[in-house]
Formats: C-alpha cells, structure tokens, sequence
C-alpha cells in the first residue's frame, strides 16, 4: 500500500537526541511489521480448537476470519493515509496499540462474538500499520543508505513472511501448550509492548506541519484513460488475496475434511508455506519485466491450483502442501504485477487514489469467496468444493492476467 506525498526525508539527517539511528529503526520498524502480521495470523490453526469447544458451524469460523478482512478495509479507507501527516512512528504505535487491545479480547473474551470483535479491532491496526510501515522502511532505508533492493526484500518478508509465520507459531504453541487459547496471545501481547517502548525512539521521517489539512478519508479514484488495466489488475488482486483468504480461513477445514488430519501444526503449516511461496516469488522474480512476470504467475497459479484440485482427489498431504506452495509463488507475482501495473498507467497525483481502490477490491477478495466456500461446505462434499474452487480461482487468475498482458 503507498500513501500520498509526505514531505522527503532527508537522508543524511541525524536522528535527534534520544533518538536511534535510522539503521536500528529500520530493522525495529521492519519487525514491528512482521511481529503484528504474524500476529494476525497466528489465529488460524486455532480456529478448529474454538469450532470443537463451541461447535459452531463453518460458516459462522469463516465470519470470525471475514471481521478482520472487514477491519482492514475500513481503517485504509478512513485512516491509511493519516501517517503522512500524523507522522509514521505516532500511527505505527497506533497500530500496536489496536493489536494489543486485540490480543486482550482474545484472552478475555474467547465466545463467537468476542473472536468476532478482537479480529475486526486487529484489522483495524492492521489497516493502518500497511502502508504506514510501507513507507517508513522506505524512508529509514534511504536515510541509512541502505540499497532500494534491499529495503523491497525486507519489505515483501515483513509482510507475507510475517503473515506466514503467525499460523506457523499458532500451530506450534497449539500442539504443545496447555493452554493453546491463551499462550499464543499473552506472547505476542508482551511483544507488542516491548515494541511499542522502542518505537517511540525510532527517528520520525515526515516533518510535522504546523498546520493539519482537513480531515477526509482516503479518496479512492478508478483512472478513465487506464481503466481497462485497472479492472484487469483489480481482478488479479482480487482472485489473489481470496485464494489467500481461503488458506489462511478454512485450512483446518480442508484438512480434516479431505485427509481426515486433526493436526494443529500441520493447519498452520499450510497457510504457512504458501505465504512464504509467495513472498519468495516476488523476490525471486523482482527483476524481470512485469510482463514476464504476469505469463509465469499464470502458469505457477494454474500448476499449483492443479495440484491441490488433484490432492483433494487423490487425498495427498504431500500434494496438497506442494500445490499450495507452487500456488502461492504464483499468486504472489501476480498480486506484485498487479501493483505496477496499476502504477504504470496512473499519474503520480492519483497513484495513491487507484492503489487504495486496488487494495479494496483485494480484501474485499479475502472476504467474500471464503464465505461462499463455507457457504457451499455446507452443501456439497469438500472434495466437490476445493476442486471447483481451485477450478473457479484458476479461470479468473488466466483471464486477469492475460487482460493486464494486452495493456
């Protein structure tokens, strides 16, 4: 997620007194970022531990999931763009303060409605930690001379790496601790303390203006001379992030259903290999031509969707793991090209507009399909599902792609 224009940060600047250097902040910035994805996520493998104790539908797990989705696109479109006014460490502790608040109501308030209400308040922080993090990594990397590659590196394992991790950690605590609805989140509440403390010494990169502009929520604008690729990377993003959405939602789901596996680490393992896929793909791919990128995120995409369409018929944990991984390289290049696509067709004044529009459609991705899925879980065999699901998720990455390849 970018934001609009801030004042430049001038890099070589000294941090003020009492203030780390911008190499430190940097790398504390950057695990902030990974520690609140991770945190984020880290809920996943425990949603069949809430499910057996409460013995609520799936439908009703996919809507505790949907909260946070939900969350996320409100605070980007009332407040991911106040950071560059409010300063980026101030909205960044901000963003830690709504995770802890989260982390609390998960201890205290573990019913339907409490997993409900402490996801949407995590979406709510993460909503505006994204683009916030986004650019202060930016800004505290060229501060510290640190090379562009770099800080995109950094940035892509911040974000998809720490969303990975989080259900790979649930998964851990939840196979060996006693108490897998309370440990998890009493960790990362101490974290998310300790990191808030040493934030507040990380150099600010925005200069405060004396004077705050109005107040409006973050203008959202679909380009008229670009809008045909607009659509088109609007409907990558949105096939992206519901194949995430689907992984990181119904993963235990699928497990059990398919391959019998009750397995606490295998249901955060899953989420876990194909947002690290993800994550490497965009890396791996960072220097090819946009074009080449979106032919061979067609192509990993449709492999992996095609593997895990067989290990549902085949009930291969093998494959089903190997699809996903493979699945989730592509749909992560994919996802990238999407970005530069969009940034290539929009002029700079509006380019923060029609990202904002981007990253909508894609949550909006991460919502809407995963209910559906659980919707039609309650209908047809969970063979019949993930096989059309991954069918469907195939078609609508092949038409997408091959629309942004003619713009």
């Amino acid at each position: 997620m970018t934001t609009t224009a801030a004042p430049p940060v001038n890099p070589a600047r000294t941090p003020a007194l009492g203030r780390l250097p911008h190499g430190t902040g940097f790398w504390l910035v950057a695990l902030t970022f990974s520690t609140e994805l991770a945190f984020c996520a880290v809920p996943t493998p425990l949603y069949a531990i809430y499910q057996q104790r409460d013995g609520f539908p799936t439908i009703v797990l996919t809507v505790v999931f949907a909260a946070y989705a939900v969350g996320v696109m409100l605070s980007l479109y009332l407040a991911g763009h106040t950071s560059d006014w409010l300063g980026r460490r101030r909205v960044i502790i901000g963003s830690l303060l709504a995770n802890l608040s989260a982390a609390v109501l998960f201890i205290v308030w573990n019913d339907v409605a409490g997993l409900i209400t402490a996801r949407f308040v995590s979406g709510l922080g993460i909503g505006i930690l994204t683009a916030t993090a986004t650019a202060h990594l930016s800004e505290l990397g060229a501060a510290a001379n640190h090379a562009k590659g770099r800080v995109a590196l950094v940035v892509a394992f911040a974000n998809l790496g720490g969303i990975g991790l989080g259900p790979l950690i649930g998964g851990l605590i939840a196979t060996w601790a006693t108490r897998p609805l309370v440990v998890p989140f009493v960790a990362f509440a101490v974290l998310l303390v300790a990191e808030g403390i040493l934030v507040a010494f990380v150099p600010e990169t925005v200069e405060r203006r004396e004077k705050r502009p109005a107040y409006r929520p973050q203008r959202i604008a679909v380009p008229a001379a670009g809008r045909g690729a607009f659509w088109a990377a609007g409907t990558a993003a949105f096939g992206a992030f519901a194949v995430f959405g689907t992984f990181m939602g119904l993963s235990s789901t699928f497990l059990v259903g398919l391959l019998g596996l009750r397995s606490h680490l295998l249901a955060g393992l899953a989420p876990f290999v194909v947002f690290m896929a993800a994550a490497l793909g965009q890396i791996v791919t960072a220097r090819l031509a946009t074009h080449r990128q979106i032919r061979l995120s067609i192509a990993l995409a449709a492999l992996g969707l095609a593997g895990i369409g067989g290990a549902a018929v085949a009930a291969s944990l093998p494959l089903f793991l190997i699809g996903g991984g493979i699945a989730g390289a592509g749909i992560g290049v994919l996802f990238r090209a999407a970005l530069g696509t969009v940034t290539a067709v929009v002029d700079g004044e509006r380019r923060g507009e029609a990202l904002a529009g981007i990253f909508l459609i894609a949550y909006a991705g991460m919502t809407i399909p995963p209910l559906l899925t659980a919707a039609a879980l309650s209908v047809w065999p969970t063979v019949a599902v993930l096989v059309g699901l991954v069918t469907l998720a195939a078609v609508l990455v092949a038409i997408s792609g091959s629309r942004m390849l003619r713009r």
